[in-house]
């Protein structure tokens, strides 16, 4: 064995890395996917298009590196969470377009299963609180809108899952659905306690267990890929979901570690260690991995819009052409002149959990220019980041002594300075800022010996750059401030 072969399969783009074993980059291949929005609040996917994007990249990446099939030990899958998909066990085609986790068409049910007195029930077994982020009501809601899809659920005629079960789906050629512990923990239907689909959970949101997919640790063999291609035999051995596998391939492997990932959503990630944490600042607690017979766990929380505020100055405002010019742009102003955005595009997550929240933009006078806009954007983003970051260290009972960042956003120098000041604690870029990527290769690597023991891999982790605070604690309670007045004009916009 020479190389893991990685599938990151993201909420924009497809794309497949081929790490060696010293987990650098012998060769990546990426591509985007269309976005589709039919109405307010929803967000679509084409499930077959993100299957034949992700097949294309991995044979891209193959192809570049110079490698044969037989030079690759295994395939680690690490996939965007919640987002999903409903297909016929038969034809293997989807029945109808993927719902994104960021879609928020269910988020009246979800209110009414919380005014229903089921809050606590939920989250004493999952760890998560009721929203349509997570995947359970996604999942009735495709049940009872595609024609005769409850019918056909109950004949076992239909498969369900988030995205990793898709691939796995795809890849064994319909002989395995299975999805792992730490994707099952975002679907509102799993208890991380037992480790299980919950029959109080399946009932509550009427979902059948009969179109879900068997559960598996995220490190082991799953199954073989079954193709005409250079895939063809490659074993399936590590699977986690984006946030998680980015947690391990920062080498977060003991309690008190986090990480904070920046890409389309901001997700920070404090392991826990082997027991589940229950928050009690309104942050979610998830299942970090499992390997062997061990169980991790995490404190998380969820920023619905990072990246996705880039990505709106650029297509919607046209204010930049391409999302790396942001941060020049910014740079131009030394502040954002008073202006604040709070990118709520798709309501609030941790620790607000507002669903009707809208993005705003305030504090706008006649001198207020794009750079002041562009700054504000990536405020937006460090702030949300510090509430989450100041709720982990009370529900962990410790201070934060660095965070480690990753994701594509954390190659912005400016934003990186920014979190830094307002979090009051180094920030540490990696050398290998791919760490999603990289602890899906950790994962499936650790199962087939390509990587001896979960020591072997942290050691491999090296810091590219230190961000250190540069302002006073006064100064950043001041933007903090502000920041969180902006945030309460923001909550509600949307009502019945």
């Amino acid at each position: 064995m020479k190389a893991i072969l990685a599938l990151d399969q993201g909420t924009t783009s497809s794309r497949a890395l081929i790490f060696d074993h010293a987990g650098s980059i012998l060769a990546s291949a990426q591509q985007e996917f269309t976005q589709h929005f039919p109405k307010p609040g929803w967000v679509e996917h084409d499930a077959d298009e993100i299957w034949r994007t992700q097949e294309k990249v991995a044979l891209d990446a193959i192809a570049k590196s110079g490698l044969v099939a037989t030079d690759i030990g295994a395939i680690g899958i690490t996939n965007q969470r919640e987002t999903t998909v409903l297909w016929d066990r038969q034809t293997g085609h989807p029945l109808a377009p993927a719902i994104v986790w960021q879609d928020r068409r269910t988020a009246p049910t979800c209110e009414a299963l919380t005014k229903s007195l089921h809050a606590e029930g939920v989250a004493e077994k999952t760890g998560l609180i009721i929203d349509a982020y997570f995947s359970a009501t996604k999942i009735a809601w495709l049940l009872d809108h595609v024609p005769h899809a409850r019918a056909r659920a109950a004949r076992g005629e239909l498969a369900c899952g988030t995205i990793d079960s898709w691939l796995i789906w795809k890849l064994t050629g319909g002989k395995v659905h299975a999805t792992d512990v730490s994707n099952a923990s975002r679907t509102m239907l799993f208890n991380i306690h037992t480790l299980q689909w919950d029959e109080y959970l399946l009932a509550l949101f009427n979902v059948p267990r009969t179109v879900l997919p068997e559960i598996v640790s995220s490190s082991g063999l799953i199954g073989n890929a079954a193709s005409s291609n250079a895939l063809n035999g490659l074993p399936i051995a590590g699977v986690a979901g984006d946030q998680q596998a980015a947690l391990f391939g920062q080498g977060c492997h003991r309690a008190g570690l986090a990480k904070n990932t920046y890409g389309t959503g901001c997700f920070m990630l404090m392991n826990t260690g082997i027991k589940p944490m229950r928050s009690q600042h309104r942050l979610l607690t998830t299942v970090a991995w499992r390997i062997g017979s061990t169980t991790s766990y995490a404190l998380e929380g969820s920023v619905f819009a990072a990246g996705a505020a880039v990505q709106w100055l650029r297509d919607g405002l046209g204010m930049i052409s391409n999302a790396n010019e942001i941060e020049a742009l910014a740079a131009s102003v030394p502040d954002s002149g008073g202006v604040v955005m709070v990118p709520a595009f798709a309501g609030l997550g941790a620790p607000h959990w507002n669903a009707n929240a809208r993005a705003t933009l305030q504090g706008l006078t006649r001198g207020s220019t794009k750079a002041h806009v562009a700054r504000a954007a990536l405020e937006a983003i460090a702030f949300q980041s510090a509430e989450l970051a100041h709720a982990m260290n009370q529900d962990a009972g410790l201070a934060l002594a660095e965070l480690r960042v990753d994701g594509g956003a954390s190659v912005n120098n400016l934003l990186m300075q920014i979190q830094a000041d307002v979090l009051g604690v180094p920030v540490v870029r990696p050398r290998i800022t791919e760490t999603t990527a990289l602890g899906a290769a950790y994962l499936a690597g650790l199962a087939v010996g390509f990587w001896q023991s979960q020591a072997e891999i942290a050691a491999q982790w090296q810091r590219e750059r230190t961000f250190s605070p540069a302002t006073t604690s006064e100064q950043t309670a001041k933007v903090m401030a502000t920041w969180q007045r902006a945030v309460a004009r923001s909550k509600d916009w949307v009502q019945e």
